[in-house]
């Protein structure tokens, strides 16, 4: 049974495809990329995005300021909201708390937007701390927000906590810092990539996380 929850938030508390991609797309056009095959662009979802527009479209490193400025000039204003919480979600987080559970955010996501996300939805109150991103893309691998979300929190005996998230970059970020982990499946991810990054569950459902973290 675990004591703290850490959680992804992209595919994993909100379906935030739709502004991720849009804005993916906004931005990609700007340096006069056209995707034609718009799933091709959910691999924004979940790792940083300077990893995703240098590997799958040969952004260079000098180049990641600006067309991170084009991707938030339209994430910010419409973005952002495109975005809802996955069914259960809140009666979930609901149940955690009346269990006892520390509730943690820890996303790759801006925190400034993670906060702002969060309490748009009317679920921020769930959590005792929202770890995210700098924006200068500073602490976006998902091993340095779990670190600094767990710093913050005072927290050092890593058995009593579990990492929740739909990618591998949360499976993977959790086993570098030491964490057991939860993959979900209604997510971006798949049980082929979340099982060869390690995960030590997998919930087909938000209504199996609660089974796993609760034992």
């Amino acid at each position: 049974m675990y004591k703290t929850i850490l959680f992804d938030l992209d595919g994993t508390l909100t379906d935030s495809g739709l502004g991720i991609t849009n804005s993916a797309s906004y931005a990609l056009k700007k340096y006069g990329i056209n995707v034609s095959d718009r799933k091709e662009l959910n691999r924004f979802v979940g790792p940083p995005l300077t990893e995703s527009f240098g590997r799958y479209y040969g952004i260079p490193s000098e180049k990641y300021p600006e067309i991170l400025g084009y991707y938030r000039e339209y994430y910010t204003d419409r973005g952002i909201f495109e975005n809802e919480v996955y069914g259960g979600i809140p009666e979930l987080l609901e149940k955690l708390k009346r269990d006892g559970k520390r509730l943690i955010v820890a996303t790759s996501k801006p925190e400034i937007f993670a906060v702002q996300i969060l309490e748009h939805f009317g679920i921020a109150k769930y959590f005792d701390f929202i770890g995210g991103a700098e924006m200068n893309e500073s602490r976006t691998k998902k091993d340095e927000v779990i670190r600094y979300a767990l710093d913050a929190c005072r927290i050092t005996e890593l058995s009593d906590v579990v990492m929740v998230g739909d990618r591998e970059y949360d499976i993977i970020g959790a086993k570098l810092i030491g964490l057991d982990s939860v993959g979900v499946l209604y997510g971006y991810g798949n049980r082929a990539e979340l099982e060869k990054a390690g995960a030590t569950f997998i919930a087909e459902s938000v209504g199996d996380i609660y089974n796993i973290v609760s034992g």
